[in-house]
């Protein structure tokens, strides 16, 4: 008790607002019943605590019990397992893909196979959203962004853009995708619905063209701009994320640190050493 004691002051503290905006996070019943959702879960899964924070992220977003909830491109469920019995039953998570046309953009391994794949996404991971937690959990649905249902219109309390903005971005001159995903995120949260932005980022000092989500990395400062230009306003950040050990130089890419380490074997150490990515973790509100 006296570890889920501090962990609920940590949060406190962690989630102060760099804004005059007041931040609402989790209450502690609440985050206690994150804390027990997460330590329920695999090994494999609690392996990754210590770099992705979930239950003081979730906290931090202000993410309750019976929310309507979007995750975008949760993959194959990492904070879905979470969340669905999080929500509880009377909540709902709605998982979202990216377009199906911005896919092939990313060269020969987004082969037609994977495009497949992706298609049968939306039904193959609500299938699999059955399992996860016990009787009481959250009704579960996946669409792309282009797909999403009108009668979502203003029924969402929270969308959620865990390390899914870089590729958006990367391919916003090529598609308009960023545009369209903040437009339909705009439509789909209640008023004053909140976004809740987890993303790899780079020095405000590094240069421009290493920040355009090619490397997965963005600029905060870019963030904030683009979030605000499509109707949103920044309310809160945390330093729940950061890792000032992840500083790339030139040519250097977000997947060269764990978990993916795509580097060379001799670099490998040097990569685990420092860790998972800095990550900025800003919370905005739709005006």
């Amino acid at each position: 008790m006296k570890k889920l004691t501090l962990l609920v002051g940590a949060l406190v503290i962690s989630a102060c607002s760099t804004q005059n905006t007041p931040v609402t996070t989790a209450s502690k019943k609440d985050t206690l019943r994150l804390h027990t959702i997460t330590q329920g879960l695999p090994a494999e899964q609690q392996a990754r605590y210590p770099a992705r924070h979930p239950v003081e992220t979730l906290s931090f977003f202000g993410v309750k019990p019976g929310d309507t909830v979007v995750e975008v491109l949760p993959g194959d469920g990492w904070y879905s397992k979470i969340l669905v019995p999080y929500l509880g039953n009377d909540g709902q998570l709605i998982g979202v893909d990216y377009s199906l046309d911005l896919w092939p953009k990313f060269g020969s391994w987004a082969n037609t196979e994977f495009i497949e794949g992706r298609k049968r996404w939306p039904a193959e991971w609500t299938d699999n959203a059955k399992t996860w937690g016990t009787t009481d959990k959250a009704s579960a649905q996946a669409y792309t962004f282009a797909s999403l249902p009108a009668d979502l219109t203003g029924k969402v309390d929270s969308v959620l853009f865990i390390r899914a903005l870089h590729n958006l971005a990367r391919f916003e001159k090529n598609g308009g995708y960023l545009t369209q995903a903040l437009a339909e995120t705009r439509r789909l949260l209640k008023p004053h619905g909140v976004v809740g932005v987890v993303q790899h980022a780079i020095a405000e000092d590094k240069p421009d063209a290493w920040a355009t989500g090619e490397t997965g990395y963005l600029k905060r400062s870019t963030i904030i701009s683009f979030m605000e230009q499509a109707g949103f306003e920044l309310i809160g950040e945390s330093d729940i994320n950061k890792n000032p050990k992840d500083n790339p130089v030139a040519g250097e890419v977000v997947w060269r640190l764990p978990p993916s380490l795509n580097a060379a074997e001799a670099d490998k150490a040097k990569y685990q050493a420092i860790g998972e990515s800095n990550r900025v973790t800003l919370l905005f509100r739709k005006k």
